[in-house]
């Protein structure tokens, strides 16, 4: 499974570039990524405009402290969970809050939930 769409990455990008014009980096989520065999989750809202690798949004990495900062594509593809599976895309996904309603809910419960 490729891990974002054309689609996707493209709103990506023109988030980042909102991001950066306007300093509001409370935006709806883009994707949401998974360890099938893991507790990872991350929500990912932007691309930085200068390095498409780069993506910010609220990280989970199962460890009960859901944090928002920024995450390197390239390294989230190589994750891999207890039984060696890749990271996937929810294909189901779609953001319905603000990137820090999803936080404030997260760091209550120690993950993040749809």
């Amino acid at each position: 499974m490729k891990l974002l769409l054309k689609e996707q990455c493209k709103q990506l990008a023109l988030n980042g570039q909102l991001i950066d014009k306007t300093g509001n980096d409370d935006l709806v989520p883009v994707v949401k990524l998974f360890t099938p065999d893991a507790n990872c989750t991350w929500l990912l809202v932007s691309t930085e405009p200068d390095d498409a690798d780069i993506a910010y949004g609220l990280c989970d990495l199962g460890l009960g402290c859901p944090e928002i900062g920024s995450v390197r594509l390239s390294e989230i593809a190589t994750v891999r969970g207890v039984m060696g599976l890749p990271v996937e895309r929810d294909i189901h996904f779609t953001g319905n809050m603000m990137l820090k309603e999803y936080a404030a809910k997260a760091r209550v419960v120690g993950w993040i939930r749809n």
